[in-house]
Parts: structure tokens; C-alpha cells; sequence
């Protein structure tokens, strides 16, 4: 992925899209450990009944210590905190692995869409607060 063909992936995020995302509102948790930053998830609330789920990233030398579901989980806390319902979440569709995770976590596929400027398809994904802890 790159920004030409994927300009929104985490990957290619600039600090320019983080301030615009400030202004829309999106919330961002991030966690530390010693140095500095390992991992961050953003927060969107469009309305008061949902919640996205945004840019979950972790620094890949500290996979699988369970950071990422620290993050998902505080987001998942903070989002019912403001009454949301539901919590959304778009994935690259053929990141089955992701998928699963996601699953583990919670989550149920929707379903998955084609976007026409984006270089594969989009699995949606929900997390009905409420139902699950």
C-alpha cells in the first residue's frame, strides 16, 4: 500500500491528517512503554449511537503482547462511556488473520464491500456494546 493507492492506511499517515482528524473529533488513545509510543487507536462519534473504530497500529517489535487488545478494549470502554450502541470497523477484506481477531474480540462481519478508489475490498465489521464484555 502506498499513499497514492492508500493514502488513509496507517502506514502512510501524516501529521497533517492527524490535526484534521483532531477537528473532526476523532479521539486518540495511544500507549507507552519506557521510550515512547507502541501502539495508538483512534475513536470516531459521528452520532450518539455509534462509534469507529480507527487506525489501530502497533509498533511491530511489541506484536503479540496483547497491546492492540489493550487498545481496542479502551476504545470499546470510552465508547460506551458516551452511550454508543454499536462500534464499527472497516478491514482489508483478504487480512482473514485480522479478521479472526477482530472476531476474538468481539466483533461480527457485516459485510464486505467494493470502494472503488481503494486497492481491495472492505470487510465492515461490528461490535454491539452492551451485549459482550
Amino acid at each position: 500500500m502506498t499513499p497514492k493507492n492508500c493514502p488513509k492506511h496507517p502506514s502512510n499517515y501524516t501529521p497533517a491528517w492527524v490535526e484534521t482528524d483532531f477537528s473532526r473529533g476523532v479521539r486518540y488513545f495511544m500507549l507507552h512503554m519506557d521510550a515512547g509510543p507502541i501502539g495508538c487507536v483512534g475513536v470516531e462519534q459521528p452520532n450518539a449511537q455509534v462509534c469507529y473504530l480507527e487506525r489501530l497500529s502497533v509498533l511491530p517489535e511489541t506484536r503479540g503482547r496483547g497491546i492492540g487488545k489493550t487498545l481496542v478494549r479502551h476504545a470499546l470502554e470510552w465508547a460506551a462511556s458516551k452511550g454508543a450502541g454499536t462500534v464499527g470497523i472497516g478491514i482489508i477484506a483478504e487480512q482473514t488473520e485480522l479478521g479472526q481477531w477482530y472476531k476474538q474480540l468481539g466483533f461480527t462481519e457485516t459485510k464486505t464491500i467494493s470502494v472503488p478508489h481503494l486497492p481491495f475490498n472492505v470487510c465492515l465489521m461490528e461490535f454491539k456494546l452492551g451485549e459482550r464484555s
